[in-house]
């Protein structure tokens, strides 16, 4: 049996965009693919469901989400039911931390990992985009960021919101030349990094102000590589 292509598309920003969730689609390669939306981090918020539901209509694909704030008696499929069969899951932002604990309590790490191995698609931003790599900064918190140890997918590290929160950038910086974490990657809010099979592949962004870096260390130092990326075009 051939071996099937392990794909991640992280950006820096949870807000869902139509571009975003096209160029996620694109990376099924289906017609109209099974796409689902986890939105742990914000608690299930009700109204990122809405947005998501609403932007989905548009765009050809058979929508679903899975909530975990949910009770036996309503819930009658499996987490395993609802993952397994997605062409691509797309992860909401919020905060990283809890979204990680309950994942592992209700045995959605394993299905993601499955599923991840199976050729399925994962997606998102902010948390939505660090849970992939084995760890970064987070405000999940109190007080100030600190670091979380991740899924490990991918053998980076990764800072979101890379230019739009001015701290994100000296302390990434410095838990990079301290050792505290690997070499990585970071977006700005409207840009994204695709990883095939681990590998980084390509970049891409919404406007050409938002750029996608990869971070690491040079004869000691800290360097930061601006990435190429592809322009999308935008999508009324």
């Amino acid at each position: 049996m051939a071996k099937k292509t392990k794909q991640v598309f992280a950006y820096g920003s949870g807000r869902l965009t139509k571009e975003f969730l096209t160029y996620t689609k694109k990376l099924t390669g289906k017609i109209k693919p099974k796409m689902c939306f986890l939105p742990t981090a914000s608690g299930d918020d009700q109204g990122y469901i809405e947005q998501w539901n609403q932007i989905c209509q548009e765009l050809q694909v058979e929508p679903s989400v899975l909530k975990v704030w949910i009770n036996s008696n309503e819930q009658k499929r499996s987490w395993e039911e609802v993952i397994l069969p997605m062409d691509a899951i797309v992860v909401g932002g919020g905060n990283t931390l809890n979204m990680l604990a309950i994942w592992k309590a209700q045995g959605i790490t394993e299905l993601l990992h499955k599923a991840y191995e199976n050729g399925t698609v994962m997606s998102g931003g902010s948390a939505g985009s660090l849970c992939w790599f084995n760890a970064g900064t987070t405000d999940s918190r109190p007080q100030e960021y600190s670091i979380v140890e991740c899924l490990g997918f991918l053998k980076y590290s990764h800072c979101p919101h890379y230019h739009s929160e001015a701290s994100r950038i000296p302390l990434y910086h410095e838990n990079i030349g301290s050792g505290k974490l690997t070499e990585g990657y970071a977006c700005d809010d409207r840009s994204g990094v695709h990883f095939m099979n681990g590998k980084c592949v390509g970049a891409v962004s919404l406007d050409t102000t938002s750029h996608s870096y990869f971070v690491g260390l040079k004869e000691g130092k800290v360097v930061e590589e601006q990435l190429q990326v592809e322009l999308l075009p935008p999508i009324e």
